[in-house]
């Protein structure tokens, strides 16, 4: 009768489920993999094909049963990791969002707003609209093999063990929000400063002909400037969206 002890048990199945934590809590959190049209079995299993295929390039880590003391610190470790990989991805989508922001409020289209079902809040038409490009242009660019890339070199700087609060404070991810802000910032002054001529423009010609309705005017004419904007200046969003995805595998290589 074969017989299996669980001490063999655990050095069989312990190199593959905690890398499987880490993968399925970044699935949980990262954009597009945690969509609802995403269904949770296909999840499960990708994230077990990823944990599976990425073993040959993870360092060899430590063998840790599920009934040692040290194995609830360990699932936290995993899952935190993964979750603030998602949580990073999720900030780069919400740089560009922020973008959207301001240039739909110096359009004037901040009145049209919906209601975001991933955020359960209202986001406005210009921002969800930005937000659908980082989307598509995620899926195009292989961001989620970007995503796997950063997955996989955690591994590396962040191995398994119980210090989840070590490997947080060397995220530093609040710098990385930081970023992200004047990231966003930058992306949107084309057609802040665009806008901004323009209503200029408007008060010039509102003090010299008053008789004129400059807001039956004003709106209609900031409202087709920024969408020429919008036109001109999407193409080169590919940029800075690389550059903010290249700088998540970073934060996570522990370099």
């Amino acid at each position: 009768m074969i017989s299996f002890t669980e001490a063999q048990l655990a050095a069989w199945v312990s190199p593959f489920f905690w890398p499987f934590l880490r993968v399925l809590a970044v699935f949980t959190s990262a954009p597009v993999f945690s969509s609802r049209g995403f269904p949770l079995r296909a999840k499960v299993g990708l994230a077990f094909f990823v944990a599976l295929a990425s073993q040959a390039s993870l360092p060899q880590g430590p063998v840790i049963g599920f009934n040692d003391p040290q194995a609830i610190g360990v699932v936290m470790q995993q899952v935190g990791i993964g979750l603030a990989i998602g949580f990073a991805v999720r900030l780069v989508f919400a740089a560009v969002e922020l973008a959207g922001e301001v240039v739909g409020f110096q359009m004037g289209l901040n009145f049209a707003s919906f209601f975001d079902p991933s955020l359960n809040s209202q986001s406005s038409a210009v921002a969800r609209f930005f937000g659908h490009m980082t989307s598509l242009l995620f899926v195009v660019m292989n961001g989620h093999l970007m995503v796997l890339i950063a997955v996989n070199k955690s591994f590396v700087a962040f191995p398994v063990d119980q210090n989840f609060l070590e490997a947080l404070k060397q995220m530093k991810l609040h710098r990385f929000a930081s970023e992200l802000f004047a990231s966003a910032l930058w992306i949107a002054l084309p057609m802040v400063g665009m806008l901004m001529f323009v209503n200029l423009a408007l008060g010039i010609v509102s003090r010299v002909a008053p008789q004129m309705n400059i807001f039956a005017v004003g709106f209609p004419i900031t409202l087709v400037v920024g969408l020429v904007g919008i036109a001109f200046t999407l193409p080169m969003l590919d940029q800075p969206f690389m550059a903010l995805m290249e700088r998540v595998i970073v934060i996570f290589s522990g370099v």
